[in-house]
């Protein structure tokens, strides 16, 4: 059984990640749950999966969400402490960092250094402080596992032998743009831009995808873990 500290749980990784637990409950549980503010879907899960600790970041949600697990009897944290600890916590076997923005930085580092192997979600942690995780996840003898499609597929084929990977390409689907003249470009909105064709994702990922944004941080995302420049 793998326990799952679960960071960015009301999120669109997050909720596939519980669906992941739903489908295999001899296999993973979740014993950490934290999200940023989204009270009602997390007082759901926590409802549903019972785990030993929940994070709520936004500090003024707590009264809220506390109101929404009467019967919780685990402990309730807030704010970038509750996230680090949730990250740390000591049952945990594995973090999934679904959280979004460089917040993810910190709480991973913890994790880390708690001995925690990594699934990571959230490129901005490699991107803001590749050379940091990287190295301290070396010291600590820790796995990071990225979870994108891209770097997952890209990870599997070079788990057994890196020798002789000399470039990585990554593929770019589309997003709502994918098929506008450059004139068309000039006038798109951001309401245009958080109509992604294929996934329902939170407003930040979804237009750094729309503007290729995204595509950039993966680039960033795939040096720090396949360390190919």
């Amino acid at each position: 059984m793998k326990h799952i500290s679960l960071l960015g749980s009301t999120g669109s990784i997050g909720r596939q990640t519980a669906q992941v637990v739903d489908w295999f409950p001899d296999e993973f549980s979740l014993v950490a749950l934290a999200a940023y503010g989204n009270t009602e879907i997390l007082a759901q899960q926590v409802k549903k999966y019972r785990p030993e600790v929940v994070v709520i970041f936004d500090e003024a949600k707590y009264q809220e969400l506390k109101e929404k697990i009467p019967d919780f009897s685990g402990e309730i944290l807030t704010g970038m402490a509750g996230l680090c600890q949730a990250a740390a916590w000591e049952t945990a076997d594995i973090v999934v960092t679904a959280v979004s923005g460089v917040v993810g930085l910190l709480p991973t580092i913890k994790g880390i250094e708690a001995g925690k192997n990594i699934a990571l979600a959230n490129k901005e942690t490699l991107v803001a402080g590749g050379h940091i995780v990287m190295e301290l996840a070396a010291q600590h003898g820790v796995k990071i596992l990225p979870v994108d499609s891209e770097h997952s597929a890209i990870f599997q084929c070079m788990e057994e032998d890196k020798q002789g990977v000399e470039q990585i390409l990554l593929t770019a689907s589309g997003g709502p743009f994918r098929h506008f003249s450059k004139e068309e470009l000039a006038n798109v909105t951001p309401e245009m831009a958080l109509k992604h064709p294929t996934w329902n994702m939170g407003p930040k990922v979804t237009v750094d995808s729309a503007t290729l944004m995204n595509k950039g941080l993966e680039v960033m995302e795939a040096h720090w873990l396949f360390g190919i420049a």
